[in-house]
């Protein structure tokens, strides 16, 4: 006798994180191109640096989001507000490091940079909402309950 159950362990909220990336990184691989055939190298190092950027931050942020919801429910609103602060922090960071070394302009275009910047967080954005609505994300999780050979109260 097998007393195996018939439920899914796989992580949903997971694999919404990991469809909307793919989707981010494939819509950051078309704007580098376009990038790279409308107005060459500089155009193409610009959108891949915005791409890339949005990206590392968007998946960091999200991951970080994404276990400290499954650890512990209550904190989640908090760790996700610090998150969009570090994502905001990290971003200007490195748009200042790269307006500063003077690269910006001359080795990186700074048009396609925005370009690659926008694409990413759209992508992101639209492909998590079209994931997540798709996802089957219980609102409760429901474990199986121990199984105890003391009877409940009142029971015969």
């Amino acid at each position: 006798m097998s007393t195996e159950t018939t439920q899914d362990h796989r992580d949903p909220g997971l694999a919404v994180l990991l469809a909307a990336a793919l989707a981010a990184v494939g819509v950051g691989l078309l704007a580098v191109a376009a990038a790279a055939v409308v107005d060459g190298r500089p155009a193409a190092l610009g959108a891949a640096v915005g791409a890339g950027a949005v990206l590392t931050v968007l998946v960091l942020g999200s991951f970080a989001v994404h276990v400290v919801a499954q650890a512990m429910p209550s904190a989640s609103l908090l760790v996700a507000i610090l998150t969009y602060g570090l994502q905001v922090v990290a971003l200007t960071a490195v748009m200042t490091s790269l307006d500063r070394n003077g690269s910006l302009g001359e080795t990186v275009s700074g048009g396609w940079l925005v370009v690659g910047v926008v694409a990413i967080t759209l992508a992101w954005v639209i492909a998590q909402v079209w994931f997540g609505a798709r996802a089957r994300i219980p609102a409760y999780d429901l474990r199986e309950p121990a199984t105890d050979d003391r009877q409940e109260a009142g029971a015969r």
